[in-house]
């Protein structure tokens, strides 16, 4: 089975409402296992709102969401139109051994997505930003 769902979002406070809606009609029609799900719910709501919060920092803007899921693999694309900045190059990588009084608020969200996903692509393509996310469905 294979179903791709794209979405265009504004950039706002309600953007994770209509992600996690089409996350959770994705899979009950394809009766994803709670793990894909949970895992899904997490990495969409970590890289969308690094596009809100930093992408567009405030502003309006427009952001696509592209869900793929296939029989082995899941795919998540995150496309916007911010400046140029690659998740997995330019952002800090925390220090996870540090104590937690130690450690500055935020800085986790992209070390989680590339520990939760089996792999992590980004690309500049037309001014545009796209960061790839994709899972291994081992079932």
């Amino acid at each position: 089975m294979s179903t791709k769902v794209s979405l265009n979002i504004e950039a706002g406070p309600d953007s994770l409402d209509r992600i996690n809606d089409a996350i959770e009609s994705i899979s009950v029609q394809e009766e994803w296992p709670n793990d894909l799900l949970f895992t899904t719910t997490l990495v969409l709501e970590e890289l969308a709102l690094n596009v809100v919060n930093h992408a567009y920092g405030g502003r309006q803007g427009e952001f696509q969401v592209i869900i793929t899921s296939e029989d082995e693999t899941l795919t998540i694309e995150i496309v916007d139109s911010g400046p140029e900045f690659n998740v997995l190059t330019d952002s800090p990588m925390p220090d996870v051994n540090a104590i937690i009084e130690d450690r500055p608020v935020g800085g986790l969200g992209v070390y989680l997505v590339k520990s939760m996903m089996d792999e992590l692509h980004y690309k500049r393509e037309e001014d545009r930003n796209h960061i790839i996310a994709i899972k291994r469905r081992n079932e």
